[in-house]
């Protein structure tokens, strides 16, 4: 079936045909358009959803049991389905809806090219037509006057009045008309025969040319509607096992709720330690009655019986069955130790964490901060190395206020749990976790080869112990010197207060825990800091070794 060959005279229709069939796919188009909107409306409230039942309490605050982990779980999975449909909507709005505007753009270009050569072969033969028309009727009229001409003459010719120059003029008139007509009749023929080769010519090659680009024009936009089809199909199949992950993962999750554990948790959470109240001994009243021994009847007795104080007894009943009813309320202390035993060491734990993790985005920013200005010391042209100094020392100030609020809780933390020393041996704290480059990137802590040795508190001897360490009277001796590269408070017991640019002896090397033991010019001996001292060993004490 050809458009070219079937179809010769129904030009305007297939005008109507292909602007139908432009209109046809922009209005798919513009349902696939719809379509992703509808999907973009929907993930945008699926995550409006899951945000509003998401937790906005902290997260020491957040319920561990397994029916509310799984719950957020089931968020989580929810949210992870939102983006798929956000996908979804991306992927129809770029491969779909954005390929069939540009499509429909191509083929509105293409068509009006068609139509156009179209018209003018059509406008070409309607020229044709009209040159071979006026040729005929010119041919026409000339035949006419020549056939005046003929029949004047005829007359003259025969009337015996006529002179014979009339006759010579009608007979040179007959002559020039018959001439022009044989002339119109050439042009004619010449004007007919180009009319019928373009006729033929339209009609056979060059409306059917056209006609078949139409054809092909429009059968392209039928497959190219199929595509879409198909793609708009495998959009959404795509992320079908992803959405199924999600739903397997919503089913995981409802299968992790135990409801042994979250009694356990109950447990856990609201355990006091302490023991359950024993039973209340006997209180004899009756003891301060006394009976008359004659005749059986009750007399005044001779003292009065000691009363017990009311207040005193209520009091005491209250201490002891304050867990039976409403707890009293008790001033909140920075040790905890208003809390229960139980109660105390959970929250110690925790604040220490919290602590740990402070610590952890200090040294973090610590770092980036002097890594910063060693670019800037490479580069001037980048910034000013002086002005991050102000920044650094408030950052190691922190780091020392966190180390001391550490150790200070894990001291508490020894004592709920009965044991001595701190916690650091059972707990490693966010800084033990910290790898710093080797070299003096960062003020504080000192980079040994043992990583779990770095950044810890300075040792804590005894104070009777360091005192008597100290007023020896035989000092230790100076194995190298160090200058001070950053001020230091020596705000902790047995640190030593040095200024920047200071130089001070070394009497003790660092042992793996950050802290070098030094001694001023007066004599004053403490520990300070590894990473703010840049150390020179004597060439007889391990061969000079520089730690800068």
């Amino acid at each position: 079936m050809s458009w070219g060959t079937d179809l010769w005279d129904q030009f305007d229709n297939l005008d109507k045909h292909t602007q139908w069939g432009i209109d046809f796919l922009e209005r798919y188009a513009k349902f696939v358009k719809e379509r992703l909107d509808i999907e973009q409306t929907y993930a945008k409230q699926l995550r409006s959803l899951v945000k509003k039942y998401c937790p906005k309490r902290s997260k020491e605050d957040e319920p561990r049991f397994t029916s509310c982990l799984s719950f957020y779980s089931i968020l989580n999975e929810m949210n992870d389905y939102a983006g798929q449909r956000e996908v979804v909507a991306e992927e129809m709005g770029h491969k779909v809806y954005g390929e069939l505007m540009r499509y429909s753009q191509d083929l509105k270009g293409e068509r009006k090219h068609h139509l156009q050569e179209g018209r003018k072969t059509q406008q070409y033969l309607d020229q044709c037509w009209k040159h071979m028309d006026n040729s005929k009727k010119k041919f026409e009229r000339e035949c006419k006057e020549a056939e005046k001409s003929q029949i004047f003459y005829d007359r003259l010719d025969n009337d015996i009045n006529a002179t014979k120059s009339e006759v010579e003029k009608a007979k040179s008139q007959l002559y020039l008309r018959q001439h022009m007509a044989e002339e119109s009749k050439n042009e004619y023929a010449a004007q007919l025969q180009n009319f019928n080769s373009e006729q033929w010519k339209h009609f056979n090659v060059t409306i059917p040319q056209i006609f078949k680009n139409l054809q092909d024009m429009d059968e392209r936009r039928t497959v190219k509607l199929g595509e879409m089809y198909r793609c708009f199909a495998e959009v959404e199949r795509r992320v079908i096992p992803i959405i199924s992950k999600c739903l397997e993962g919503m089913v995981t999750a409802a299968k992790n709720v135990d409801e042994r554990r979250d009694s356990g948790i109950v447990v856990e959470s609201f355990k006091s330690g302490f023991e359950p109240p024993g039973d209340f001994p006997f209180e004899d009243f009756s003891q301060n009655i006394q009976r008359t021994g004659s005749d059986g009847t009750i007399g005044t007795p001779k003292t009065e019986a000691v009363k017990p104080d009311p207040k005193h007894t209520v009091g005491r009943t209250k201490n002891k069955l304050w867990l039976f009813g409403k707890k009293p309320k008790a001033p909140t202390l920075e040790d905890l130790s208003h809390l229960p035993p139980e109660q105390r060491r959970k929250k110690l734990i925790q604040r220490i964490d919290e602590l740990n993790k402070d610590l952890q985005k200090e040294m973090d920013q610590r770092d980036a901060l002097n890594k910063m200005k060693d670019v800037y010391e490479k580069n001037p042209q980048m910034g000013d190395p002086g002005s991050l100094q102000p920044k650094i020392s408030e950052t190691i100030c922190n780091m020392e206020k966190l180390r001391s609020e550490i150790h200070k809780n894990e001291s508490w933390l020894a004592e709920v749990e009965g044991k001595h020393g701190s916690r650091s041996e059972r707990r490693p704290s966010a800084d033990v976790n910290h790898h710093a480059p080797h070299g003096r990137e960062s003020p504080e802590g000192s980079y040994t080869d043992d990583h779990s040795q770095e950044h810890r508190s300075p040792p804590q001897p005894d104070p009777h112990e360091f005192d008597d360490e100290f007023d020896d009277d035989d000092p230790l001796p100076a194995i190298g010197h160090c200058k001070a590269l950053y001020s230091f408070d020596g705000s902790n017991e047995g640190t030593l207060v040095m200024n920047e640019n200071e130089v001070l002896y070394v009497i003790e090397e660092d042992k793996g825990d950050g802290w070098t033991r030094v001694r001023k010019q007066g004599g004053v001996e403490g520990y300070v800091p590894t990473s703010y001292v840049e150390i020179t060993l004597e060439k007889n004490n391990k061969g000079a070794v520089t730690y800068i």
